[in-house]
């Protein structure tokens, strides 16, 4: 283990971005513990959950967190009670789920999204906003090797919660579906759902996401409150805004679904059962990811090459990130460079 001091960004006090909650450090690399392997960032992905935790939308379950969960890095150590499949030098990525129990209900059906001990990066544990960080070596991902770092950071919670928002969407074969928000998640979902052959439309406010997403495929792009030129079958909600839930509801054909991707939303307008929820219209939510969705997608990724498009900063203005994502000045994913 290297003994120089590395940086690191802490989220000093929780508060809206203006006040600039998050702290730069100088600090010894972390130790892996038992199980874990020591990892150097070379890439992390800035996720609106990232502005979630520094904002205090999410409560505080680590006091001075390193915010990050979307880490690309190479394996520089580990802990001596680690065993394969890593080695020193491979490249491997760290996503949102840290940890389970692996003993409740939930985990031993299948659901280890929902276990109530689960654990995340960069929320109960440092993340990626540093140059080092650590991961259980059973919650490390191989990675494809035909991405760069940069563009793989992305995958690893914008793509994996996207992956998982799809299924629980319930797109039949060849169906039309609505995606609400068109940054860093939605715009790998939109290119997985082409690839499997549905018609996408995008619904955002951004002129130049409206853009990209014609430039990828979409069938059409109008604005966040508009309506889509036809009914769907399928919607998901990227944006954090509750306001939108009765458009998208309103949207749907008869039996389609709606899945609310993020890990927060601001307050849902009161719902009109005729006009929003009859004919067995329904919304889903969407918690966290299990191992396997991750691998099932970065699988597909391996296979199906997306187009990853990325706004690049270095390590040292993850504050200045964080603003342009709360402004929506990132076109695409942001990530810092390590």
């Amino acid at each position: 283990m290297t003994a120089e001091l590395a940086r690191a960004w802490r989220v000093r006090q929780p508060g809206p971005i203006q006040t600039d909650p998050l702290l730069r450090v100088a600090e010894p690399p972390p130790r892996p513990a038992a199980g874990e392997l020591l990892v150097r960032v070379l890439a992390c992905g800035v996720c609106r959950t990232d502005l979630h935790v520094a904002e205090g939308d999410l409560p505080v379950h680590r006091p001075g967190v390193v915010p990050g969960h979307e880490v690309v890095g190479q394996v520089v150590g580990s802990h001596e009670q680690v065993q394969g499949p890593f080695e020193a030098g491979q490249r491997v990525g760290i996503a949102w789920l840290r940890s389970t129990c692996g003993r409740c209900r939930y985990c031993t059906r299948g659901e280890e999204n929902l276990c109530p001990y689960s654990a995340y990066t960069g929320w109960d544990a440092d993340g990626g906003y540093a140059d080092y960080t650590t991961v259980p070596a059973d919650y490390a991902y191989p990675l494809p090797d035909n991405y760069p770092d940069a563009e793989l950071a992305p995958l690893l919670c914008a793509g994996i919660i996207g992956w998982r928002a799809l299924a629980r969407a319930n797109l039949p074969p060849q169906g039309r579906l609505a995606l609400y928000g068109f940054g860093a998640s939605a715009h790998l979902t939109a290119q997985v759902a082409l690839a499997q052959g549905a018609t996408v439309h995008v619904l955002t406010r951004s002129r130049q996401a409206q853009k990209l997403a014609l430039e990828l495929g979409a069938s059409s792009a109008g604005g966040a409150a508009e309506a889509p030129p036809e009914p769907v079958d399928s919607a998901i909600l990227f944006a954090p805004v509750g306001e939108l839930v009765p458009a998208a509801l309103a949207a749907l054909d008869s039996g389609g679904t709606l899945a609310l991707a993020g890990i927060h939303l601001t307050d849902i307008p009161m719902l009109n059962y005729q006009r929003h929820l009859f004919r067995e219209r329904q919304i889903r939510s969407v918690t966290a990811n299990t191992r396997q969705d991750g691998r099932d997608f970065l699988g597909f990724a391996a296979e199906h090459h997306l187009h990853v498009v990325t706004s690049r900063y270095p390590l040292d203005e993850a504050d200045v990130a964080l603003r342009d994502l709360a402004a929506d000045r990132v076109q695409g994913a942001a990530v810092l460079i390590a």
